[in-house]
């Protein structure tokens, strides 16, 4: 155990923030911090926009959800998957790289690069005692998000960070058993794995009945099931194929 491994074990999403802005300085350090993540080959799929005009925080909190805490935080970062750069270089070049950045193994590493970027950047922010909450809402309108931050093509903003001077306490929220994510050597049958999910799912119930004062006490299984009955956002595939990526 060390200051790291506590910091991140002690991870929960804040939504309340002081109004205080996080220094400059301090940006440039987590931004560094994100670029330091592992990236494929090298390649480094990713963009990161600081939006720092309220204006845009504003018009990015209702495209998200009306979220409030996307135009009330210290600081909000939104990652992109980005290969629009790589075109640039590739012009410059005299190459051609259209066939990997439109195949579905480019996506998967640019959407691998944008993740583990983003969580170098959370561990960054938290250590330094900031916290942060991440934003999937922006895909819930991603052509006026993209068009709002003028993103080119082949450029996807995928999610958003709010960071900030924490002004709430949240209570830490409970994961899946290590038993029931962890597998050596083999993937776990179902005659193992379906008692731990029902150990997690009343060990889950009673975490949200204590939070809400017994307004609420479903389990992770029950809340899921409920969640993922109908898929999200499924005008995806076609923006994303607009946007000249995942084609093939």
């Amino acid at each position: 155990m060390n200051e790291t491994i506590k910091n991140i074990l002690s991870h929960r999403s804040i939504r309340r923030f002081k109004d205080e802005p996080i220094p400059q300085e301090t940006i440039e350090t987590l931004v560094q911090c994100a670029q330091s993540a592992s990236t494929s080959s090298y390649q480094q799929v990713y963009s990161i926009i600081g939006v720092e005009e309220q204006s845009l925080k504003d018009k990015l909190a209702e495209l998200a959800g009306n979220q409030s805490y996307v135009a009330q935080n210290g600081y909000f970062f939104v990652f992109c998957l980005d290969y629009h750069r790589h075109k640039l270089m590739a012009e410059m070049t005299g190459g051609n790289v259209d066939a990997t950045v439109q195949s579905k193994e480019g996506f998967m590493v640019g959407m691998i690069d944008v993740a583990l970027a983003s969580q170098n950047l959370a561990i960054a922010a938290e250590s330094l005692g900031l916290g942060i909450v991440y934003i999937g809402g922006i895909r819930n309108n991603l052509p006026e998000v993209s068009e709002l931050l003028r993103c080119p093509d082949h450029v996807v903003p995928l999610f958003g960070m709010a960071v900030g001077f924490p002004d709430a306490s949240p209570g830490l929220k409970p994961r899946l058993p290590q038993e029931a994510v962890f597998h050596k050597n083999q993937y776990k049958d179902d005659e193992k794995a379906l008692p731990v999910l029902k150990e997690f799912e009343m060990k889950t119930a009673e975490y949200y009945k204590e939070r809400t004062g017994g307004a609420r006490d479903e389990g992770w299984a029950t809340q899921m099931a409920r969640v993922m009955a109908q898929p999200k956002r499924t005008y995806m595939k076609e923006f994303i194929e607009s946007k000249g990526l995942d084609k093939q």
